[in-house]
C-alpha cells in the first residue's frame, strides 16, 4: 500500500477568474486525474475542454456551468454533470456563494487532461 499527500495550489490566472484553490488528489499510476476545487463567490474557470470528457460532482454550494452555444445552467450540492470529450465549457461559483466540486478526467496520449481557451466575459450570465 502506498499513501500519498494531496498537492494544493492557487488556481492559475490564465485558467481562472477570481479566487479558487485546486487540490490535486493523488492516485495510482493511471491516466485518471482527480481535482478538488474550491471557488470563492463569483470565481470561475476559463473556457476549456477535456480530451476524454469530464465528470463534475458538486460537494458544496451553488454554481453555474455553460457549454459553448448553450445557456448557463445552475448546479448545486449533490449534482453531477458530464461534459463530453472535446466539449468546450466553463464552470464556477455563483456570484453570491462559493462552490466546491470534485472533477474526474483522463489525460490524453500527450499527458493533457484539459485544453484551455479564453476567459469568460466579465458579466455573469442570467439563468
Amino acid at each position: 500500500m502506498e499513501i500519498s499527500q494531496a498537492t494544493r495550489l492557487d488556481a492559475p490566472a490564465a485558467w481562472f477568474t477570481g479566487t479558487a484553490e485546486i487540490t490535486a488528489v493523488p492516485g495510482p499510476p493511471t491516466r485518471l486525474t482527480v481535482f478538488h476545487v474550491r471557488f470563492e463567490p463569483g470565481a470561475r474557470t476559463a473556457w476549456h475542454r477535456h480530451p476524454h470528457g469530464q465528470l463534475i460532482y458538486v460537494t458544496e454550494g451553488e454554481g453555474l456551468i455553460q457549454r459553448r452555444g448553450e445557456p448557463a445552467e445552475k448546479i448545486r450540492e449533490g449534482d453531477s454533470v458530464w461534459t463530453g470529450p472535446g466539449e468546450w465549457h466553463w464552470h464556477g461559483a455563483a456570484p453570491g456563494t462559493g462552490m466546491t466540486h470534485v472533477t474526474l478526467q483522463e489525460t490524453d496520449e500527450d499527458g493533457h487532461a484539459a485544453y484551455w481557451g479564453e476567459q469568460v466575459r466579465d458579466e455573469y450570465p442570467e439563468v
